[in-house]
């Protein structure tokens, strides 16, 4: 093999180990920006812009009323 093979199966043998390790470190880890609430809402999603009136809306807010577990009776009708 030349210089030039053994550098380019190196190269790939630490890339792949990153691209593994990084995987297993989310994964096992599982960093604080990928929790989410009860109904799946990641902690630290923005909040979204209400087309009516232009002003913010929670996200888990937006799940509650549509599922149902906010009070409101409307739902589905």
């Amino acid at each position: 093999m030349s210089f030039g093979k053994i550098q380019m199966a190196l190269f790939a043998a630490v890339a792949a180990a990153v691209t593994v390790g990084s995987f297993a470190y989310i994964f096992i880890t599982r960093p604080a920006y990928l929790h989410a609430t009860r109904d799946g809402v990641p902690y630290l999603t923005p909040p979204v812009i209400n087309p009516v009136d232009g002003t913010p809306l929670d996200v888990g807010m937006l799940v509650r009323h549509f599922t149902g577990k906010d009070g409101s009776h409307d739902a589905g009708s």
